[in-house]
């Protein structure tokens, strides 16, 4: 019996950062899928459902804050955990509740450690 990959959201700008995390993240036994700015990722979420998100703050077109606040207002992706990985300020529980933060630039070895906790208490739930 083949055993289910968590499948990874990346959303970021940086073709650079995208293809790194992407790159590290199949490495650590995920499925990945990725989008390029909050537009693209909300309906990349929609559709794929991923367990866990993680997106950049500073994107074009949508930011990562209105993208957060409009995934946590839609009944179909509300509970997606979401990890914010940006050179900004910490995201807090106020109009924007990120699960966890990253901050830029991102050790991928405690971006895997903040993945790994957050599916971990999500599975626990």
């Amino acid at each position: 019996m083949k055993v289910q990959r968590p499948l990874v959201l990346v959303i970021e700008d940086s073709d650079d950062t995208r293809d790194m995390f992407a790159a590290v993240l199949h490495l650590e036994g995920f499925t990945v899928e990725e989008a390029r700015d909050g537009r693209e990722g909300i309906e990349k979420a929609a559709q794929s459902l991923p367990d866990i998100i993680i997106t950049d703050l500073r994107m074009p077109v949508m930011d990562g804050r209105e993208m957060i606040r409009r995934l946590r207002a839609d009944q179909r992706t509300r509970r997606i955990p979401i990890i914010a990985c940006s050179g900004e300020e910490r995201v807090g529980t106020g109009s924007t509740p990120a699960d966890a933060f990253v901050p830029k630039p991102c050790p991928l070895d405690l971006l895997l450690l903040e993945v790994r906790g957050v599916l971990r208490r999500r599975a626990a739930a």
